[in-house]
């Protein structure tokens, strides 16, 4: 008897990780086709995104971690915002995230660039709806994902030299990181 494998017998470590780019386009413009049918305004087509965003991404965090990091979690705040920059966007990208910048005057808000997103690349919208930013998606996957290990935020994609991705964590996430810091010096 030949005992056959499954794709749940399979080890999430040595997973083919790359996708045909035509095949992703495809998917991802009946993505935002599903959510402009089911929306009024931009704003919900945004969170509609984000919603599908968030649920790849709750998902995504786990098989990243297992598969690069032999399931080690980040626990401080900027080594998860520099594994998401450059782990998560390769394995999820192809690449890096172009940078990463603290804001200044708020030290709960960070922004993440990419000057060309490819969830952006393969959509054309009508002209009365070009404002969306069809990069809602990626938001909704890097706040699942930073949720999930244990760093409350909110995270909005605006155009801005590209997108720009808008961390803004809560108050008690910067307490604790400034607890952390003080604590190991």
């Amino acid at each position: 008897m030949v005992k056959s494998t499954g794709i749940l017998d399979k080890s999430l470590s040595k997973g083919k990780t790359e996708i045909n780019l035509s095949t992703f386009a495809v998917l991802f413009s009946e993505i935002v086709k599903y959510a402009q049918k089911r929306a009024e305004t931009i704003n919900d087509i945004h969170d509609t995104l984000k919603g599908y965003g968030k649920s790849v991404g709750v998902r995504m965090l786990d098989v990243v971690n297992l598969r690069e990091r032999g399931y080690k979690r980040e626990t401080k705040l900027l080594p998860m915002l520099m594994f998401i920059k450059s782990t998560v966007w390769k394995s999820l990208f192809g690449k890096e995230a172009d940078k990463l910048e603290r804001v200044t005057d708020d030290p709960s808000q960070y922004l993440l660039m990419e000057k060309e997103p490819l969830v952006n690349t393969f959509i054309s919208l009508p002209k009365d709806k070009e404002a969306i930013n069809c990069a809602a998606f990626v938001a909704g996957i890097i706040e699942a994902m930073l949720e999930a290990a244990n760093f409350p935020c909110v995270v909005d994609a605006h155009w801005y030299n590209g997108t720009t991705y808008v961390i803004k964590f809560e108050k008690h996430v910067i307490e604790r990181e400034n607890r952390l810091t003080e604590t190991n010096r």
